[in-house]
């Protein structure tokens, strides 16, 4: 990817994601957040290099399930709408999200990086 589809794909996911934030295009709830948020804070879900959420551990909360579901969903799709401005894969514009996230994980968050296993940020 050259130096200039990657400040594309920056710009784009930057304004699909500042949407997201005004509208649901990451289809969660301010519940399905804030259980989210909890079971972070807990280390029972955490964020990977692909830009989605996942479990560190196993959760036995149908509602979490849900809120994680839910939440990627609205995640892929606007990770799809960045990357159709891009002109990129949906894939590159997830990769790129996640190093945003990343950035602003507190430590003690839990990260799966691409190709490695659950590490928490120091």
């Amino acid at each position: 990817m050259t130096t200039r589809s990657l400040t594309v794909l920056a710009v784009a996911l930057a304004a699909a994601l500042a949407g997201a934030a005004l509208a649901p295009a990451f289809a969660q709830t301010a519940e399905q957040k804030a259980l989210v948020d909890a079971a972070k804070l807990s280390g029972v879900v955490g964020e990977t290099g692909e830009g989605m959420l996942a479990f560190v551990s196993s959760s036995g909360d149908p509602g979490l399930q849900a809120a994680v579901s839910a939440i990627n969903a609205g995640r892929a799709r606007a990770y799809a709408e960045a990357a159709a401005k891009a002109g990129v894969s949906q894939e590159a514009a997830g990769q790129a999200a996640a190093r945003q996230v990343y950035a602003r994980l507190p430590s003690g968050a839990y990260f799966k990086p691409l190709g490695g296993g659950w590490t928490k940020k120091p």
